[in-house]
């Protein structure tokens, strides 16, 4: 990939995949053409515009771009561009709690400030109300991305809701073997690629019969795709279960 020309008639895959084998030619192209982008990303998380000449916000999200590119990897079934929306959205709002500016603690008696003409309470308030927009915002995203990876499986959230076993010990169990097969290299490869459980391979490694391991495929892989994948809220719901 010599020039910008040849560059506009190539795929953003193989222009992210030059980029990561130190092609700063696909680099300064990415960074330049997809600043809308960028920009649309940034101004999601605020929610006001954003001016790419004037915001730090944006250079925020310039920086976070940058990193998805060297981060992707193809191999997990998301497009770049839902990937880079995802890691720009994280930065920006990392970049905004640590920016902000409220009272570490304050007394319950103190209701009203004369001088400021602010009510601390409500600060408190305020705040907490942001953070929890920012976090449905988030969880939102990732339940998207979630959706789209599980149609490449050919799975959908209604299936999900029939399939879940039933029972507890069940569950954690179908939970313990998708992480054998996240932590397993060449397990992960196979469902990657295949988008189907290795059965064969899986039952010398887990004491669960072929016939439990062909009833839950589904849920496995599901669960599979939450622990591949840079899911920080719906990981949460999968802490301490099934090690």
């Amino acid at each position: 990939m010599s020039t910008s020309k040849s560059l506009e008639h190539t795929s953003l895959e193989e222009i992210v995949a030059a980029a990561q084998k130190g092609d700063q030619q696909a680099v300064h192209y990415l960074l330049e053409n997809y600043k809308p982008f960028i920009a649309k990303c940034v101004s999601e998380v605020c929610k006001r515009f954003i001016n790419p000449d004037t915001d730090d916000e944006f250079s925020i999200g310039l920086f976070a771009f940058h990193s998805a590119i060297e981060s992707y990897s193809a191999d997990k079934g998301s497009s770049f561009l839902s990937f880079a929306k995802l890691v720009i959205s994280r930065k920006i709002i990392d970049y905004i709690r640590s920016n902000q500016k409220y009272p570490q603690s304050i007394s319950l008696d103190e209701t009203y400030d004369e001088e400021k003409m602010e009510n601390p309470m409500e600060i408190i308030a305020v705040k907490m109300q942001y953070e929890l927009d920012q976090d449905n915002w988030h969880r939102k995203q990732e339940i998207l991305d979630f959706k789209h990876k599980l149609s490449t499986y050919k799975l959908s959230f209604a299936e999900l809701t029939k399939i879940a076993p039933k029972h507890k010990d069940a569950r954690d169990s179908a939970i313990r073997t998708a992480r054998i097969l996240q932590q397993d290299d060449q397990l992960s490869a196979f469902v990657k690629k295949k988008k189907k459980l290795p059965i064969k391979e899986l039952v010398k490694q887990v004491d669960v019969s072929k016939k439990t391991l062909e009833r839950n495929r589904k849920y496995i892989l599901a669960i599979f795709i939450v622990l591949n994948e840079d899911y920080l809220y719906l990981q949460d719901y999968l802490k301490g279960v099934g090690k």
